[in-house]
């Protein structure tokens, strides 16, 4: 084998060795600790529309416990293969209770100025309220209650501190959009 050869050998395994280590790397990233994903349907808005890509920070609950109002992406249930992305209303120890289109939260009013509109009386769900929160649950609900499927059905219930995958903390797509997710 020539001289020229040789190089070219070397430069292949330069070139093979610095993608294997840039895969590992981006494998590692969206394995522990941020995730690129993709919002799908109108549960979220006025938040969050149908196509935002949004930044899910995979590392920080290995650090802090979830927090009322934190916007999160997790398992579904029934297909674990499939993540709902929602906003957290209650945790441990709360009580959570639906009525009269309004969430109660530990028996008050919650305020939210972030949902899209008031909630339909007829859109409570098939839980059966009130609940206190149990360890290491949280009970989710999207900023638009009259299409989201959260924790007011039984079906996603309440959500295990187990499935949840991250928070969701900035907005990449669209351009015009870009920014910290409140």
């Amino acid at each position: 084998m020539n001289a020229a050869n040789r190089k070219l050998l070397k430069e292949i395994f330069e070139w093979l060795k610095d993608i294997l280590i840039a895969l590992g790397v981006t494998l590692f990233i969206t394995t522990f600790i941020y995730q690129n994903t993709q919002v799908i349907g109108d549960s979220m808005e006025p938040t969050l529309q149908d196509g935002n890509a949004i930044i899910v920070n995979k590392f920080i609950y290995r650090f802090q416990q979830p927090k009322r109002g934190d916007i999160i992406a997790f398992k579904y249930s029934q297909n674990p293969s499939q993540h709902f992305i929602k906003r957290i209303i209650a945790i441990e120890g709360d009580k959570i209770d639906i009525r009269d289109g309004k969430v109660y939260l530990n028996d008050q009013v919650l305020e939210e100025n972030y949902i899209l509109e008031p909630m339909d009386t007829i859109k409570i769900g098939n839980m059966h309220f009130p609940i206190v929160i149990p360890k290491d649950s949280y009970f989710v609900m999207g900023d638009n209650r009259n299409v989201s499927f959260d924790s007011r059905y039984t079906e996603v219930g309440l959500i295990p501190l187990s499935y949840i995958s991250g928070k969701a903390v900035l907005r990449i797509w669209p351009f015009n959009m870009i920014g910290l997710i409140k």
